[in-house]
């Protein structure tokens, strides 16, 4: 009777789910990750960190020391990125990421960006022969904020405020941006370039059996921008598709006169041979 028992109870056992040797059990973090990034004019800034609480503890000068470089927030430390060259503080910093270290005092706080993305990882400590650049920072008294939180205040296309904001207190440190200049060199690039879309929408069109009437079109409104030995080739390999030689003989030319001023002339083989190859057609 008794094996009975037990082989339908090993039968009934057979029945249940498989449980894993130890389950996964997630719990809110005492300092969850958190990320906040700001587009100032044409700059992209990013600080990515722990956000630590309150808790009732006294926070300034006791859970965070006074005078002691500090990872300005919990777990690894604080980083921060710039997608373009800055002024933090009134330090030029170039486009990059950056551990953002404090050093908190009662009479002034620094803020510190260090090349050492390590900081604090298994512990490491804080050398200063890492340091990039050291400000100062300008504190203000705020309501209770529980949760250390990273704030870009009064964002303008010229720069913004970087707040770090816990407990009663708020550290700002300014980020200027070289939004003007940026603007400029962009609009100078894209003028300078502008022959370059027409040249390439005629390119393909020719290489691909498309209109070549609209190729001519396209080319033409390239060479008008900037004449250059690339759009003018193209034009030459336009009308020699027409069936107009001594008009792409007279294109090619233009091609080879202005490719022998330019290093990177690598139709130049091609070039020539049609040079030959067209002469006494018409």
């Amino acid at each position: 009777m008794m094996k009975h028992v037990v082989g339908a109870a090993l039968v009934g056992l057979s029945f249940l789910p498989a449980l894993p040797a130890f389950a996964q059990l997630e719990l809110p973090a005492p300092s969850p990750a958190a990320k906040v990034s700001q587009r100032v004019g044409l700059t992209d800034i990013a600080v990515e960190y722990s956000s630590p609480a309150v808790k009732g503890r006294k926070v300034w000068g006791e859970l965070v020391p006074w005078d002691k470089p500090w990872r300005t927030g919990a777990n690894s430390a604080t980083k921060i990125s710039f997608s373009k060259d800055v002024t933090f503080g009134d330090k030029p910093v170039p486009a990059g990421t950056y551990s953002l270290i404090t050093l908190p005092a009662p009479g002034g706080w620094t803020v510190i960006l260090s090349k050492d993305l390590t900081f604090f990882a298994g512990g490491k400590a804080y050398d200063p022969k890492d340091d990039l650049v050291r400000v100062g920072a300008t504190t203000t008294e705020i309501p209770h904020r529980e949760r250390l939180t990273f704030i870009f205040g009064g964002t303008e296309d010229k720069g913004t405020s970087l707040d770090l904001e816990w407990e009663k207190l708020r550290v700002s440190v300014a980020v200027k941006t070289d939004t003007a200049g940026q603007t400029q060199a962009n609009i100078k690039n894209t003028l300078e370039n502008a022959w370059r879309p027409h040249a390439n929408s005629a390119r393909y069109l020719a290489e691909n059996g498309g209109d070549l009437e609209t190729a001519l079109k396209y080319v033409d409104t390239s060479i008008a921008i900037q004449s250059t030995w690339f759009n003018n080739w193209i034009k030459a390999d336009i009308l020699a598709k027409k069936g107009k030689y001594a008009d792409a003989r007279k294109s090619a030319q233009i091609a080879w006169d202005l490719g022998q001023k330019d290093p990177n002339f690598f139709y130049k083989d091609t070039v020539q041979k049609a040079l030959t190859d067209w002469k006494g057609k018409k």
